[in-house]
């Protein structure tokens, strides 16, 4: 039913975007770049967090980036990654599929600008063998993310 959302998402804002569905497995990051075919950067991870004040986060980043414990403390105060076993119930998609669409509730969303190094990225859409191919500011703009700095820099 999660790619099912994204797909309803997508139709009621009237949005052209064509959900790649293949048969093999883009749960992981180094999943999803063989599978298409691209560097592990472009693959835009979508990570849930709760902050100690109680709310409930989505970021998204490149796939080869890593939380900068530092910058995330100073943008958000302190906050752990979602265990697996809450991301599906929060989110309303399983793990390896976690997506910035068709949520299951409305969260806020932000974007790592590690992804604005490429003209396309790769998110999830919902099930573990999809995505969708967007560029980093029509995700900002579909999502309404507000953009963050919180990964270590890349040289």
């Amino acid at each position: 039913m999660s790619m099912e959302s994204v797909r309803q998402f997508f139709s009621s804002q009237a949005l052209d975007i064509t959900i790649i569905e293949l048969t093999v497995s883009t749960a992981t990051v180094a999943e999803a770049a063989a599978a298409h075919g691209v560097e592990a950067g472009r693959i835009a991870k979508t990570l849930a967090f709760r902050l100690n004040d109680g709310r409930e986060v989505i970021l998204v980043a490149r796939g080869d980036a890593r939380i900068d414990n530092r910058k995330f403390k100073d943008a958000f105060g302190k906050g752990k990654m979602l265990p697996p076993e809450e991301v599906e119930a929060i989110t309303g998609h399983p793990v390896g599929g976690v997506c910035p669409f068709g949520l299951a509730r409305e969260l806020p969303i932000y974007l790592d600008v590690s992804i604005q190094a490429f003209d396309e990225v790769l998110p999830a859409a919902g099930a573990v063998h999809s995505a969708v191919r967007i560029s980093p500011q029509r995700l900002r703009e579909i999502t309404t993310g507000q953009w963050v700095d919180v990964c270590q820099a890349f040289a």
